[in-house]
């Protein structure tokens, strides 16, 4: 491989792998290319994955308290070292380097919440259940655990899954973007540095082959996927096809409802920030802004107002938002915005021809607002992934209502209202996974679960949470009784936990 080769991470250490295929990593600020990815052989992907299946026996049996030290000094390490690695997004990504800073500190608390993971653990216990008779229950991890991460969040997204996955006993194999892949092996170098066992964490490079090996080796349990729907279909089909645990966590089309009697200031605010933060690459994006009764024109307006001034620009330098992370993506996400005009759409603020401060060969589009969208253009059936909002003008609440509900996709939501009545009305009605009220990215915190309904989720477990520590472990239930007592011997030092 090349000196800025890009290798997989096996038994705490690079590996190079065995494959000539490589794979260009471009700065998207500049359009340069930084670095060679390694595309995995089959070979290459099941030795990685060999790695992780004996580390797991050892890992399993390694004490609670050993293997929560470790994660707290995990997180200790993130902590101090947090700002090297938002660079490292920042150069591979895009997004600006306050929104890669925000990324990180949100898998953070993923990684606090996997520090409870002796209490989260914790089984019940029913004495004499039966005559001299006790019952109790205990959870156990997976093994060798297999995760699949987007470009769009390369540190978040593998936080999500591989604090609570280590913290409760299984081994992982990540395989992140091809698009972004520096910010897995950074981590597990920090893994390394908190003193994790060699092939507990490992990293495995690669496109469709890597992932198809991840799908079928049997030494794999579960696999958690993050993307767009038809390869959540293929991964969850493909996976539970091999008998294993998936949660795929797929697209989305995310709607904000903007009442009449809404603070229209704090909803301009919100819809750019949801709409155009981190050039519109998350699932979690406001991209269908539905405005309900004679507000548009005025919400337009303040929109308007609040887009003008951003800078879109190099993310190291000050820019209010980034690039997009390839020329092909830019140049989609373009041509949808081409179709809306084309379908008589009003283009607002029109970001395809932006001057943007940085590189004449970035991946430039800037922000972009088109109102009088209609629900059978393709910019509003379509996932576009990009700075790019719609608005849908409706007339009531109820009509509102209703296109969130029909559409396939049920991942995020808003409402936008001074009305307890009405917000709490479309929390109950509304078949949205994760909803916002006054609240334009309602991603929950660690402790609750991330995912969404319908063609937002395959799989019936949510990311993080509970649902999390249920996803990488299984249940047993115990049975015993003890005839005769045993004794131990004397020893009055103070009990240590090892």
């Amino acid at each position: 491989m090349t000196d800025n080769a890009i290798a997989h991470w096996v038994d705490g250490k690079p590996f190079a792998g065995t494959s000539d295929k490589t794979a260009p990593v471009t700065n998207p600020a500049t359009g340069q290319v930084t670095g060679q990815v390694a595309l995995a052989t089959v070979e290459d992907a099941r030795a990685v994955i060999d790695s992780a299946a004996a580390a797991f026996p050892a890992w399993r049996d390694t004490s609670l308290a050993k293997r929560t030290a470790i994660i707290f000094k995990f997180r200790e390490l993130l902590n101090a070292k947090k700002g090297e690695l938002a660079e490292i997004i920042t150069a591979e990504h895009g997004k600006v380097l306050s929104d890669a800073l925000g990324e990180i500190s949100r898998g953070q608390e993923v990684v606090e919440f996997a520090c409870g993971i002796p209490h989260l653990l914790k089984g019940g216990f029913t004495e004499n259940a039966s005559t001299k008779v006790d019952i109790y229950s205990i959870r156990q991890p997976l093994g060798p655990v297999g995760i699949i991460s987007p470009f769009n969040f390369p540190a978040m997204v593998p936080m999500w899954f591989f604090p609570i996955a280590i913290a409760a006993g299984n081994t992982v194999v990540l395989k992140p973007s091809e698009k972004d892949p520096t910010a897995s092996l950074w981590i597990a170098k920090l893994w390394e540095e908190a003193g994790l066992p060699p092939g507990v964490f490992n990293v495995l490079q690669g496109d469709k082959v890597s992932v198809d090996e991840l799908l079928e080796n049997k030494a794999i349990k579960s696999i958690s996927f993050v993307g767009s729907t038809p390869i959540a279909q293929y991964v969850y089909s493909t996976g539970t096809a091999n008998g294993k645990r998936v949660q795929a966590l797929g697209g989305a089309k995310n709607h904000a409802i903007v009442l009449p009697d809404a603070d229209l200031d704090l909803a301009a605010d919100a819809m750019v920030n949801a709409g155009f933060g981190s050039a519109g690459e998350r699932c979690m994006a406001i991209s269908a802004l539905v405005a309900v009764g004679n507000i548009a024109d005025e919400l337009v307006a303040k929109i308007v107002e609040r887009t003008t001034p951003l800078v879109t620009g190099d993310g190291t330098k000050g820019a209010d938002m980034g690039p997009l992370v390839t020329k092909a993506h830019r140049d989609k996400v373009a041509s949808y915005v081409d179709a809306g005009e084309a379908d008589g759409a009003t283009i607002v603020v029109d970001g395809r021809g932006v001057k943007a401060d940085g590189g004449e060969n970035g991946f430039w589009l800037g922000p972009t607002l088109i109102d009088h969208v209609k629900t059978d253009m393709s910019i509003y059936t379509d996932e576009i992934f990009g700075p790019v909002l719609s608005v849908v003008r409706v007339d009531t609440y109820e009509e509102a209502l209703e296109l969130i509900n029909s559409n396939q996709y049920g991942n995020g939501t808003a409402i936008f209202t001074n009305d307890g009545g009405a917000a709490r009305r479309f929390q109950n009605e509304v078949e949205v996974g994760m909803i916002g009220i006054n609240v334009p990215i309602p991603v929950p915190m660690a402790y609750y679960s991330f995912g969404g309904w319908k063609n937002s989720l395959f799989g019936d477990t949510h990311a993080h949470g509970m649902e999390g520590v249920h996803f990488f472990t299984r249940g047993k239930a115990v049975t015993s009784r003890w005839l005769d007592p045993s004794h131990g011997g004397i020893d009055l030092g103070f009990p240590e936990n090892n």
